[in-house]
């Protein structure tokens, strides 16, 4: 169970009950002030974020190679989106769990990523075959 999502609302409440009982109603303000101004942070965040992302082609990353190197367990979406600076390429059906996202590079390597409620659960690298029918070098 996620604990987060009830200990964050939870918090702020003991935040503000705690403030009310020290300072009143200048507490709540200060409070609410506080609260707000984190929000607009996460907010500007996440647009910058997707306005980075906006700037490439979807499921497009420089290496697929870097990227699996990078990646951790437990990464948010947004987080591995800031990585890529690319939408990932939905690869299983929409509203459905987990999501799978593919990034490929432009040596046709490619990384999916399978992430249950946003957050990172596997993923896998995947390289091209080699081309075995590679012409050989001329010899001297």
């Amino acid at each position: 169970m996620n604990f987060q999502r009830f200990l964050v609302p939870v918090g702020c409440l003991a935040l503000a009950a705690w403030a009310y009982s020290a300072y009143g109603w200048h507490g709540i303000l200060l409070v609410a002030g506080g609260l707000l101004m984190w929000l607009l942070m996460q907010y500007t965040r996440v647009m910058a974020v997707l306005r980075r992302a906006n700037n490439r082609p979807v499921g497009t990353v420089a290496s697929a190679v870097m990227l699996n190197a990078k990646l951790k367990k437990g990464a948010a979406l947004l987080h591995v989106v800031a990585l890529t600076k690319s939408l990932g390429e939905l690869r299983s059906p929409a509203d459905t769990q987990p999501e799978v996202y593919r990034w490929t590079d432009n040596t046709r390597s490619f990384v999916d990523a399978t992430f249950v409620e946003g957050r990172l659960g596997a993923w896998r690298l995947t390289r091209p075959p080699a081309d075995d029918a590679a012409p050989d070098a001329p010899s001297p």
